[in-house]
């Protein structure tokens, strides 16, 4: 699915994601036409439900895959259910560092951000 076609369905990728992701796969020499970004959520934490982040070189049966900008996002039908509408976003501010998930679905979270439930 091309950028352009985003629609409310897929995940957003921020410029600063992209490209902090892409600086990680460099710096650990992984190669964007073998490896892309596998994006998820499992049950756990104290809001029910975790993001995964995590690199992977395989397109597993039933992954949606959205690429933007040299970056390959990969994200399973059950994952894509819970993150519909997300933004994956990169902040490098005051408040730490890391990869920020903007999820419109989740009806709860925890002060660390790390869990929702929806």
């Amino acid at each position: 699915m091309s950028s352009d076609t985003q629609t409310q369905n897929e995940i957003i990728l921020t410029d600063k994601a992209i490209k902090q992701a892409l600086k990680i796969m460099e710096e650990n020499n992984l190669s964007t036409a073998e490896y892309g970004l596998r994006v998820g959520v499992q049950g756990g934490g104290c809001s029910g439900m975790t993001y995964k982040l995590g690199f992977d070189s395989e397109n597993k049966d039933g992954d949606t895959i959205i690429e933007k900008d040299g970056l390959k996002l990969y994200v399973d039908g059950k994952s894509l259910f819970y993150l519909m509408g997300t933004t994956l976003d990169f902040s490098d501010g005051l408040n730490g560092k890391g990869f920020v998930f903007n999820n419109p679905n989740a009806t709860k979270s925890c002060g660390c951000g790390e869990s929702f439930g929806v």
